[in-house]
């Protein structure tokens, strides 16, 4: 059974900069795709920010392009997301995700992941 754990979060003024972790115990999740969704209050979930099993290849959600950068440790299982420039429409609950399966690709659909971190607040105020 994998489990993730997110941690960072927190309040920051509009301009400011957090950096998201995830920390993934149970098994060893190289080559596994990983992601980062966010939900607003009232809201849908939605992606961040996603890599593939290697690392190599990376997909933003449009709104957060240049601002968040989505990185990987898999020696340590650990999954980050280091948000600069923050907005206050980037005020969510955000999530770590893993996929089931190994792959050198990213997935972008709330669908092609299993497991599930409890989630951290990020608040922008402006």
């Amino acid at each position: 059974q994998v489990q993730l754990v997110e941690s960072g979060g927190g309040l920051v003024l509009a301009g400011g900069s957090l950096r998201l972790s995830c920390e993934a115990s149970g098994r060893a999740l190289n080559d596994v795709p990983m992601a980062w969704f966010r939900q607003p209050r009232g809201k849908d979930r939605e992606i961040v920010a996603a890599i593939s099993g290697d690392g190599i290849v990376r997909h933003y959600q449009d709104s957060v392009e240049g601002r968040f950068t989505i990185s990987r440790e898999n020696a340590r299982n650990m999954l980050y997301l280091q948000m600069n420039n923050l907005k206050a429409e980037d005020t969510a609950v955000y999530y770590c995700a893993a996929s089931p399966w190994t792959s050198t690709r990213y997935y972008t659909s709330l669908d092609d992941y299993t497991y599930w971190g409890q989630g951290t607040q990020v608040t922008v105020s402006s």
